[in-house]
């Protein structure tokens, strides 16, 4: 059961949340709840119909927040008469929910560490959106830029990571500056080790590619405020997720 206690916590935490990256942020309010000792092991958290009016968020968006979390080891459903949603006995470590040899002998994140290549990473590439959208492209260049928003979109498995970084990298190469492909191709291999750290949700990468869509067609029609309006979205959304996992 939830205490008195844990509820009074929860009210002061639980706001709505950014409608843009409804999902990201659902799963990082909760992990925040999770982290912060709101609930203990064992322990059951708001219903679900409570929840998404706290957080302003659909009944689908909640429970697709609660299956990854539920799939990462830190929630339990039951079923039953005393069925719900609690919290597992024994919750995973920061950064060890994806337990891939690499994450298990990875040195841990600092929250300076992890601030400083998520700043560096919106400062580069919603810098490099708006510059982008402000070029003219020959029918090559929109066709490679175009080519690689299609290749991520049937992208399975370990080639979603790889491909989802070939585009950025597209993204940064069209605005015109090698250094800053260089720059951002630098940030990128340091937000992959990161995202090696926590597992892939199958909601956040369906929510990525209308994100990325968004971009590319921001870019490719000149509009440089859409461009970088859809990346900020984009990369507030990992950072989210980045921090909720590894904080």
């Amino acid at each position: 059961m939830t205490s008195a206690h844990s509820e009074q916590l929860a009210d002061a935490l639980l706001a709505p949340v950014r409608p843009a990256n409804a999902f990201e942020e659902t799963v990082g309010r909760l992990l925040q709840l999770i982290r912060l000792g709101v609930f203990g092991p064992g322990e059951s958290i708001p219903p679900e119909r409570e929840l998404a009016v706290r957080l302003g968020v659909s009944r689908d968006t909640l429970r697709e927040a609660i299956r990854a979390l539920a799939d990462a080891g830190f929630l339990v459903s039951r079923r039953g008469r005393y069925g719900g949603t609690f919290l597992a006995e024994v919750l995973p470590a920061p950064g060890s929910v994806d337990h891939s040899d690499l994450a298990a002998e990875a040195e841990p994140i600092t929250r300076a560490e992890l601030d400083d290549a998520l700043r560096v990473r919106e400062i580069l590439e919603v810098g490099a959106a708006r510059m982008a959208a402000g070029r003219t492209f020959s029918a090559a260049e929109r066709e490679s830029l175009w080519t690689r928003l299609t290749d991520i979109r049937v992208a399975v498995g370990d080639d979603y990571r790889r491909l989802d970084s070939r585009l950025h990298l597209a993204i940064a190469e069209a605005a015109g500056a090698p250094s800053v492909v260089a720059l951002v191709a630098d940030n990128r291999m340091r937000i992959n080790r990161l995202l090696d750290r926590i597992p892939q949700l199958e909601r956040n990468i369906a929510h990525s590619e209308e994100q990325h869509e968004a971009i590319v067609i921001a870019i490719l029609t000149g509009n440089a405020d859409a461009a970088a309006v859809a990346m900020r979205a984009h990369v507030e959304g990992t950072a989210t997720l980045l921090h909720g996992f590894l904080d």
